[in-house]
């Protein structure tokens, strides 16, 4: 019951961290190191297989991230918000 109770607050807390991720690599990767670390400790009950996991999920989701992020270009305005210019020419914030 303690290690479901673990695994529920690792997940919580990587989803709360995630909401700080400015672009979609870097969200894909703290979603995917933290799913793989969950898979990883999930099949092999031990330390190495959940780093092992982590590092794999984190990489996919970060290139599985980045290739969304190559559809637009990214600026930032005056206070720090990141944007993109849309096909239509308005400006879409991202947070």
């Amino acid at each position: 019951m303690k290690r479901v109770s673990m695994l529920t607050l690792a997940t919580a807390a990587m989803l709360f961290i995630g909401g700080c991720a400015e672009t979609s690599a870097e969200k894909g990767a703290l979603i995917g190191a933290g799913g793989g670390a969950l898979v990883g400790q999930a099949v092999g009950h031990d330390t190495k297989s959940t780093v092992i996991g982590a590092a794999l999920g984190g990489i996919a989701g970060a290139a599985i991230g980045d290739a969304q992020d190559t559809r637009h270009k990214y600026y930032r305005d005056q206070y720090g918000r990141t944007y993109y210019i849309g096909d239509d020419g308005r400006a879409y914030y991202v947070n």
